[in-house]
């Protein structure tokens, strides 16, 4: 999701309007909501200060209005964070161990997501089964886009 769009859902969530996020930010009272407006439409992308400023006005992380970096501990759970939003990601616990999956309700996700990850759940099967090698299972990866049917068949919009 593009910062401008995380920008505008916690804004909205908090109960700030633009031009008070503008102001608060330090932009003058006839811009300031334009300002906003451009961060929020993707024509402009707020540089580190801003973002940082932003977060402080929304009293959030600023890696809640990255897009994160899965590089790093913090970057993961933010997106892990940003997958439970998108896509109904949810977390319960298993013999103390902590487990990910789709929300049972299916409403609160897109029925392609649960078949592409049944479609995951079956390549790994079948490597934990050792029907086909580290390589197949690799490659099946790197080109699942190209290779699933779903995806191929799917709106633009829906990949």
């Amino acid at each position: 999701m593009p910062i401008g769009t995380r920008i505008k859902r916690i804004r909205t969530l908090r109960g700030i309007t633009q031009k008070e996020l503008g102001v608060r930010l330090g932009y003058s009272e006839r811009n300031a909501d334009i300002r906003i407006a451009q961060y929020e439409s993707g024509k402009r992308t707020p540089k580190e200060d801003v973002i940082n400023g932003i977060a402080s006005i929304l009293e959030v992380s600023p890696e809640a209005l990255k897009i994160p970096d899965i590089e790093s501990y913090h970057g993961f759970i933010f997106t892990l964070f940003e997958l439970e939003e998108q896509f109904g990601l949810t977390i319960d616990m298993t013999e103390g161990m902590p487990n990910l999956h789709l929300d049972k309700n299916p409403t609160n996700y897109d029925h392609n997501i649960k078949e592409m990850l049944d479609d995951w759940y079956k390549y790994k099967s079948k490597l934990a089964s050792g029907e086909i090698s580290i390589e197949e299972y690799t490659n099946w990866k790197l080109n699942y886009s190209e290779k699933s049917d779903l995806l191929l068949n799917s709106k633009p919009s829906e990949k």
